[in-house]
């Protein structure tokens, strides 16, 4: 990754992985241009928060790859764009692990319960989710299958 701007970095926050190489860095530089960063900073600050959001809208300045792990808009952090291969690979091979059904409403249950307050009806809410899953299909068979130690169907 070399250097996101303004809404390339924006672009960064929206995703649910990100990746950047040691050297890259980052900026928010929309109002050097006299601009606000209004469409990127939903994404921006339930990526990074509103302290970190402020600063960085407000400053424009540049910040590191090692600032964006901090902050999280980043997750990981690769020597250089030779390491993207290898980490997708296993990433990937992670992701395809997993039943892709309970995965969009894993995604799903975080954006639902982000930011709530945890109290009866939070907890209801999770516990019928749960309850959703284990009925369903992909539920049942994942749960046959480490009964019966196999692999699921979805990870064949």
């Amino acid at each position: 990754m070399g250097r996101p701007l303004g809404g390339g970095a924006g672009l960064v926050a929206a995703c649910d992985l990100a990746v950047a190489t040691e050297g890259a860095s980052f900026a928010f530089s929309e109002v050097r241009l006299g601009l606000t960063p209004a469409t990127i900073s939903p994404y921006v600050v339930r990526a990074v928060g509103p302290r970190n959001a402020k600063l960085l809208f407000a400053t424009a300045r540049s910040f590191t790859a090692s600032d964006a792990l901090k902050w999280g808009l980043i997750q990981e952090i690769v020597a250089d764009a030779s390491q993207f291969g290898p980490l997708v690979a296993v990433l990937g091979a992670a992701m395809r692990a997993c039943a892709p059904g309970a995965v969009a409403e894993a995604k799903a249950l975080v954006d639902t319960v982000a930011e709530r307050t945890i109290d009866h009806g939070l907890l209801e809410y999770t516990a019928h989710a749960i309850a959703r899953r284990r009925g369903s299909a992909e539920g049942r068979e994942g749960v046959a299958a480490f009964l019966e130690k196999r692999k699921p169907s979805w990870a064949e």
